[in-house]
């Protein structure tokens, strides 16, 4: 079905994205992972969807633990600090703490670096019965075509926000890159020497030396403490472009089919918007793990949206999940093929190491066709999770690129239909 009317209209949608988020972020409570504003958007975003036609409209609640996602901070670094004073007193002392010390101190940073790989670099819920149980949110809606269903497009988003990164807000992203990276080298470090102090004592050398350089890496011991201060708990960003943007790309589709009276004969369209993306995108795998063989009927497209803002960093992500998980070919190049027809500016690319994850690689590990869309820098900037990420703060332009090229692929999903 040709769709070029919707094309043409794309700065209107924008605009109607625009004040969509302005009235949730501003009419409504925050929404961290978990809490009462995450529900109350998600509510009234189902019910936006209600009233653009779409058949079936349901909010699902999920048990999580928001908090725990970036609970391994603190075991983390407790476990390297913990380390430093072992090396230095076990050297300092000397006998056989010079030996035991160290080794301890070993075992605890390779305990914390592998627990901050498996919660954060991988996304599992290693500590997660550590902390307070919450309830999250999802919303799941279709809309059916008039005739027999042979395809289905799912649009998804998350509609909650984050907590704070101070440092991303004081420095930018290279402060905060950088304050990273100094406590990942920091726990290096004192493995390294660690390990020497070790073999120098069995081997019946002087330690003298490798205390001092022990030191002199207490220079790393600021940059560990302030890890423990990178979430602000206390304050929960807007979320305006991560992620509503991405919730009301889908919804702003809804609302042009319904102001051009297009209905499709064989394609389905869906909106999901899964909740807690900011806890380690829990909503996306509390719904796959409620949903295992929602789209075994036919072929399902996913496209899952994150920080839509500015056009010249519109990203297909093939990648996701810290580099770990592949999107799904043929969903990202669909898109690429689409930018490119419309002479948008588009980027293949993937979600980088330390760069998190979109709710994509939660549909992707589960078997489900999707791919992740962005539209920010991936070196950090700065409004990325902190007060600047307000809905005076967003791209019209970015937007209504975006729109354009997913109207488009929407048009030629729905040939492959009819096929």
């Amino acid at each position: 079905m040709d769709l070029s009317k919707i094309i043409e209209k794309k700065s209107g949608y924008a605009k109607y994205m625009y004040q969509e988020i302005r009235y949730i972020c501003t009419r409504f409570e925050k929404r961290n992972p978990g809490s009462k504003g995450e529900e109350q958007a998600c509510v009234y975003m189902g019910d936006v969807m209600k009233r653009l036609g779409c058949d079936r409209v349901e909010v699902e609640s999920f048990k999580e633990n928001p908090k725990s996602f970036y609970g391994w901070i603190y075991i983390t670094i407790s476990c390297v600090l913990a380390a430093i004073a072992l090396f230095l007193i076990g050297v300092g002392v000397g006998g056989k703490f010079a030996v035991i010390f160290p080794i301890i101190g070993i075992v605890l940073i390779v305990f914390g670096l592998m627990l901050a790989l498996l919660q954060f670099g991988i996304y599992k819920k290693t500590v997660d019965f550590l902390f307070p149980e919450e309830t999250g949110h999802n919303v799941t809606a279709y809309k059916k075509p008039t005739g027999e269903v042979k395809r289905r497009i799912i649009f998804n988003g998350h509609p909650d926000a984050a907590w704070e990164w101070p440092v991303n807000y004081a420095l930018g992203g290279v402060g905060f890159e950088g304050h990273a990276i100094s406590c990942a080298l920091g726990a290096v470090f004192y493995i390294v020497i660690s390990v020497i102090a070790v073999i120098q004592k069995l081997g019946g050398q002087d330690l003298s030396t490798i205390f001092h350089v022990g030191l002199w890496g207490l220079f790393f011991t600021p940059f560990l403490v302030g890890l423990y201060f990178m979430v602000n708990y206390k304050r929960v960003v807007d979320g305006a472009n991560d992620n509503l943007t991405g919730c009301y790309m889908g919804i702003a589709i809804l609302k042009a089919l319904q102001d051009e009276n297009i209905e499709f004969e064989n394609t389905e369209i869906g909106v999901i918007l899964t909740g807690s993306e900011e806890a380690g995108l829990r909503g996306a795998k509390a719904w796959c793990e409620a949903h295992p063989h929602e789209f075994d009927d036919v072929p399902t497209f996913i496209y899952s949206y994150d920080t839509i803002h500015d056009p010249k960093y519109l990203l297909v992500n093939y990648r996701d999940l810290n580099a770990t998980v592949k999107a799904d070919k043929d969903v990202s190049d669909l898109f690429m093929e689409c930018a490119e027809e419309l002479g948008v500016i588009c980027k293949k690319g993937m979600v980088p190491p330390l760069g998190g994850a979109t709710d994509n690689a939660a549909f992707a590990q589960a078997g489900m066709r999707s791919t992740g869309i962005t539209g920010l820098n991936h070196k950090l900037e700065s409004y990325y999770h902190t007060r600047k990420d307000s809905y005076d703060n967003m791209n019209l332009d970015g937007l209504a690129d975006c729109f354009a090229v997913s109207v488009k692929v929407l048009e030629k999903f729905d040939e492959g239909a009819k096929q």
